[in-house]
């Protein structure tokens, strides 16, 4: 029986052959959801869905968009973000 910490079904279950040939099941965190765009709430592309610790390992690039507010608005909402504020 596994220990009880590994019972809970918040783990995903992995199921991997071990090179004796025995199936092994190994229990990881899931992946967070999707980041999603501050006022409309649609997922953002070009965010990857990882845990912190995995993010802190890539390069900032890696990690959002380079454009204006990358990683925080999606491309639509920039766009008109940018042109009320070119209006005003």
């Amino acid at each position: 029986m596994v220990r009880p910490a590994l019972r809970s079904r918040s783990l995903r279950r992995i199921y991997r052959k071990s090179p004796g040939g025995e199936i092994r099941v190994l229990y990881e965190k899931r992946k967070p959801g999707p980041a999603r765009c501050a006022i409309c709430g649609k997922p953002l592309n070009g965010v990857p869905r990882l845990r912190p610790f995995q993010l802190k390992r890539l390069s900032k690039t890696a990690k959002r968009p380079e454009r204006p507010y990358g990683g925080v608005l999606c491309h639509k909402c920039l766009e008109t973000l940018l042109r009320k504020a070119i209006m005003y």
